[in-house]
């Protein structure tokens, strides 16, 4: 769930400009930012215990209408749609941007009763329980070399 970023000291002996860090941050804003981490996808967490299977999608600024969960041949498909703009009047100067970015991410799971398929969203975490089939029984099968 964290990234680490490494830490790199600005050496003015190398030639590095001492000014850019300062324009960088005087440009950057906070909306693009966020928008930029998420690389056109959304981090998820995948979890498997005895009786079901956990997913945890991070879907920061996204509202819970704008949030899609299809489970089809196997296939559980979270779709989120993110709308963002901002409007910043001063003096005689107006800005305005509007962001706008869909995410899919699909994944197969296997031995699931879908008629008892549960989410909930809460704090931009999309929490999905996908209930087993057949729950503690596994359907290896150990193949005897001949």
């Amino acid at each position: 769930m964290f990234e680490m970023i490494p830490f790199r000291r600005n050496n003015l002996s190398r030639g590095d400009d001492f000014f850019s860090p300062f324009l960088k941050n005087f440009f950057e804003d906070d909306l693009l930012t966020a928008m930029s981490n998420m690389h056109g996808n959304f981090k998820v967490d995948l979890k498997e215990t005895d009786v079901n299977y956990l997913v945890e999608a991070e879907l920061p600024g996204v509202k819970k209408e704008a949030i899609t969960i299809d489970f089809d041949n196997n296939y559980l498909v979270i779709s989120a749609k993110r709308e963002d703009s901002i409007e910043d009047k001063k003096e005689n100067y107006v800005r305005r941007e509007r962001h706008y970015g869909e995410f899919k991410r699909s994944f197969y799971i296997d031995n699931v009763d879908e008629n008892n398929i549960d989410a909930y969203f809460n704090d931009g975490v999309l929490k999905i329980t996908l209930p087993k089939l057949n729950k503690g029984k596994e359907k290896k099968r150990k193949i005897d070399i001949h």
